[in-house]
């Protein structure tokens, strides 16, 4: 367990690097993915074009929560608090 742990501990800085990477160049991920799908979908005439979106719907959602990692909380909740009135005590 000792080298899950020592591997784990190195990592740890590059996943908070990656999540900000990831933020400041979501928009050009986004359209890479986008063209990558579209030329697959182009070059496969359409044959898989359902299992193309799905992926591609996939690899959008871990690349949107590797962006927004920051902004979740320990229980994965956001940390931004709700909206509206307070609770009335």
């Amino acid at each position: 367990m000792g080298l899950f742990h020592d591997l784990k501990a190195k990592l740890t800085p590059a996943k908070g690097k990656v999540s900000d990477l990831a933020q400041q160049h979501e928009g050009k991920i986004q359209h890479g993915i986008d063209r990558a799908a579209k030329v697959v979908d182009e070059r496969t005439k359409g044959k898989y074009s359902d299992k193309i979106h799905s992926g591609t719907d996939k690899a959008k959602g871990a690349m949107d929560r590797l962006a927004h990692r920051h902004d979740r909380g320990p229980g994965g909740g956001t940390t931004t608090p709700p909206s509206g009135p307070p609770p009335v005590s």
